[in-house]
């Protein structure tokens, strides 16, 4: 399994909220994706959760006190935070933002912040009267002039009962900013990719559509896996149940003509187009403007041709195209491939087990236009989205040819 987190190592800092709750679960989910994970308590968290509940789920020791003499991870602190990828603070009480932003050293958190060499990102939790208090405010403000990066909060209901600003993001968002911020300087950095997502619905009035059976997933997932090397990302996304990336621009549209002026706008500065998107080939001539009646009768919807999205974008920008196949599935790729002139296809059989629509895998044959064709296995589309990216790379590089198989 392909992951940004893997092998990284990430110092969690744990101050006194409720919210320390949500940060055992984000410890859960940062080994699993398979982070060395390193847990700091403050004395207050302590009174939400205790220790060894993160070591249970971590496996390594966890620093309460870093003034406790007799305690074998004492100063251990230190010699993690310089050897740390990031420190992540989750949650980010007012008191502990106020230490960092002002150079206290008191508590394992503040002590790491002040040693650590990698980024630090900051999630707060706290009342809503909190986070907005002019004290706080000016807090956070210094911190983002020094590069700490802020995860949330979010609105929502609250501890104390009210409804407002202090809410700690939920674990997949943090997971988000986290590879984010790891990726920041990886091999897309300063680059623009736009990505094209999910089916398009074409109306035949204003409750039916033609559309397809695209979850978005794909898309989806090269999406975030250019944001998690660095890109700057633009998501053009079709109607999907998905919700939108951390850190991506996402660009909501309906319909082909909808999706091909989204596309053509947001390449205008792009160094890639990745189009993943299952575009609908025909749209209804027409749409009644009000709904049709069902009658005894057969229904006859003419149908016109969409718009060529992939072959109108700009040629200066590499271009990925997708083939989702049931029959003839490489000589329609390689078809398809020279048609619109790409750089790159990734052709995919809907037929096989767990490459079709609204599977969590999918195995694709990437094919260029000299020839070269790479065949990968089933894999997950974080991973197929991860070994695309590597082509794309290359491409950048003037390095794209495969050799022929």
């Amino acid at each position: 399994m392909t992951s940004p987190l893997l092998g990284r190592r990430v110092l969690l800092g744990v101050s006194g909220s409720i919210a320390a709750y949500k940060s055992v679960d984000l410890a859960s989910k940062l080994t699993q994706a398979g982070a060395l994970v390193d847990v700091l308590m403050t004395q207050s968290a302590g009174q939400f959760v205790s220790p060894l509940t993160f070591r249970s789920i971590t496996h390594r020791p966890v620093m309460a006190n870093p003034f406790d003499l007799k305690s074998p991870e004492a100063n251990e602190h230190i010699m993690l935070a310089s050897a740390a990828d990031i420190l992540v603070v989750a949650p980010a009480t007012a008191n502990t933002l106020a230490k960092l932003a002002n150079g206290f050293a008191d508590d394992p958190i503040s002590v790491a912040y002040l040693a650590t060499k990698g980024p630090t990102l900051v999630a707060p939790a706290m009342d809503g009267n909190m986070w907005l208090h002019p004290a706080v405010q000016a807090n956070v403000e210094t911190l983002k002039q020094r590069d700490v990066q802020f995860a949330g909060p979010s609105s929502g209901h609250l501890a104390s009962g009210l409804e407002g600003w202090g809410r700690l993001l939920e674990t997949h968002e943090l997971l988000g900013h986290i590879s984010m911020a790891l990726g920041r300087t990886g091999d897309f950095a300063g680059k623009t990719v736009v990505v094209s997502a999910g089916g398009t619905h074409e109306p035949i009035d204003p409750v039916r559509v033609v559309a397809n059976r695209s979850s978005g997933k794909m898309g989806y997932a090269i999406a975030e896996a250019a944001r998690d090397r660095g890109a700057n990302v633009v998501l053009v996304a079709g109607p999907t149940a998905l919700a939108g990336p951390v850190g991506v621009r996402v660009v909501n549209v309906e319909t082909a003509a909808q999706m091909h002026e989204a596309v053509l706008s947001t390449c205008n500065h792009a160094d890639v187009l990745i189009m993943a998107a299952a575009v609908a080939d025909y749209r209804p001539v027409g749409p009644s403007a009000q709904k049709l009646k069902k009658t005894d009768q057969a229904l006859h919807v003419d149908l016109e041709p969409t718009v060529d999205i992939i072959s109108a974008a700009p040629k200066n920008i590499v271009r990925v195209g997708f083939a989702a196949e049931s029959t003839d599935l490489l000589a329609n790729a390689k078809a398809k491939l020279h048609q619109k002139g790409l750089d790159l296809i990734a052709a995919n059989d809907i037929t096989h087990e767990g490459s079709g629509f609204g599977a969590d895998t999918n195995q694709v044959t990437l094919l260029d236009p000299q020839g070269g064709a790479e065949e990968l296995p089933l894999l997950p589309k974080y991973d197929v989205a991860w070994r695309l990216l590597d082509r794309v790379a290359s491409l950048l590089q003037g390095q794209g040819q495969f050799v022929p198989s």
